[in-house]
């Protein structure tokens, strides 16, 4: 018997896992976050809510939605960091850069979120990310971040190239 080796890209297996990511949080079922500041909202709701907060430029409503444990992950080197390393290397980087996100696509399962969304900032320029939020008792557990084509970390939007 003859084992043929099939090379794979990191891009077309990052393809690859987004197609199955996608796949894995469209199959039905129930959408129901736990409760969060007195409101019983669905996954989609809570996935609203935090887009929608990062246009208030205010981190205490964030800060609400994320669970103590929280991490997040982006191909820029954040693997798995921390809440108050989010605050820092996110938050703080990116609020005086963002000016809103537009929702493009937001499929949820029961304990997670996947959003496609198209980012404006302030500069008139947009890019688009997806990410996928895992969600249990109303919070957000973690979130991965994957950059949209022809994105690199900083963005080519951030650093005034495009």
């Amino acid at each position: 018997m003859t084992m043929t080796r099939i090379a794979v890209s990191r891009r077309n297996l990052l393809a690859t896992g987004a197609c199955a990511l996608v796949a894995a949080v469209s199959l039905p079922g129930p959408a129901n976050a736990a409760a969060l500041d007195g409101q019983n909202l669905t996954n989609e709701e809570l996935a609203r809510k935090w887009y929608a907060a990062w246009d208030k430029k205010d981190w205490g409503p964030l800060d609400n939605m994320l669970a103590d444990n929280f991490t997040f992950s982006s191909a820029a080197g954040d693997d798995h960091i921390s809440k108050s390393a989010f605050k820092t290397q996110c938050w703080k980087t990116q609020i005086d850069f963002i000016q809103h996100f537009d929702l493009e696509r937001i499929t949820t399962g029961k304990e997670d979120a996947f959003v496609k969304y198209l980012c404006h900032t302030k500069n008139g320029k947009s890019f688009r990310n997806v990410e996928y939020l895992r969600i249990k008792n109303g919070k957000l557990q973690s979130i991965e971040c994957y950059f949209g084509a022809q994105s690199s970390f900083p963005s080519a939007v951030s650093t005034g190239q495009k």
